[in-house]
Formats: C-alpha cells, structure tokens, sequence
C-alpha cells in the first residue's frame, strides 16, 4: 500500500473518531477552559476542526509565513456550524489525497515566522504532523469532556463509558 493511500485511509478513520467526539461538545460550555493557561472548548475545537486543512495546503503550498498570513481560526456559532466545518476541511483534505501520488510528498514544505523558521520538513511530514495533531488535540478534548463528566465515545474501541468494567 502506498504512503498516500496509507495517509488516506488513517484520515478517514481519525476523522470519523474525531466527528464523534466534536458531536458532544456542550454548547453551553464553550468558554470553559481546566486552566488559565489552556483553551477553551470553543478554541481547542477550532483547531481540531481545521487541522486537516493541513493536507491541501501541503500539497498547494511550499511554505506557510505566519508574519505575512496569521493564523485566524474559522468562526462558529453552534456544534452544526463547527461540524460543517469540520466536514468541509474533511472532504478537502480526502480530495486531495484522493489524487496525490506518493512522490507529491517528498517536496521540502517550510513552516515560518518571517525570518524565523519553525519547521522545515517534507510534504509528507507536514501531512503527518496534521494528522498526529489531530489525534492530540482529540484526546485533550476528551480530557476537556471527561472534567466535564460527560461520557466519552470510544476511539479505538469502547472507551470506560461504552461498556460496563
């Protein structure tokens, strides 16, 4: 199986955990945050909603300067307008990959602040790094949730709320 099909079939089953979990986010908990220091529900979904836009931008970019496009999160109002968005970004990313080869991946992709250079790696990576973080930020989401007492989907099988220990 090649690396893209490979990228391919992770992004579709991360991104059906990841619908799971975005689904039971308590709209009247979006400012709730466990530390000053840490996002909001509303944040921390923000920006699992739009990792995935990651992949196209690997594959139509070389390079993303946050001095000269800074990062501004997509705005929501509601679980079905971050569910939409996260769907869209979803179906881009799985276009993309649809119609990528393996060699699409190798290209140098670079990651900076102006002058300052936070990553430099392959398309590849760049797609690997969306992909981890995702899984990241879900799982802190799930902390989120869990200090919330709200019962957490099972994401690589049944989690402590799926069944009874």
């Amino acid at each position: 199986m090649s690396t893209v099909t490979n990228f391919l079939e992770e992004l579709k089953q991360e991104s059906e955990t990841t619908c799971k979990m975005l689904k039971i986010i308590p709209e009247d908990k979006y400012e709730w945050q466990p530390h000053v220091k840490s996002m909001t529900i509303k944040q921390l979904s923000s920006h699992i909603a739009d990792l995935t836009n990651w992949i196209p931008l690997a594959f139509d970019t070389d390079e993303l300067d946050f001095a000269v496009v800074p990062y501004s999160p997509a705005t929501w109002n509601n679980n079905e307008e971050l569910l939409d968005l996260f769907e869209h970004s979803f179906a881009e990313a799985k276009a993309k990959l649809e119609n990528a080869k393996d060699e699409d991946l190798t290209p140098e992709w670079i990651l900076r602040n102006g002058d300052q250079i936070l990553g430099n790696l392959t398309k590849g990576g760049l797609i690997r790094i969306a992909l981890s973080q995702t899984i990241h930020h879900r799982a802190q989401l799930g902390v989120y949730l869990r200090l919330l007492d709200i019962p957490i989907p099972g994401s690589y099988g049944p989690s402590a709320d799926d069944q009874s220990f």
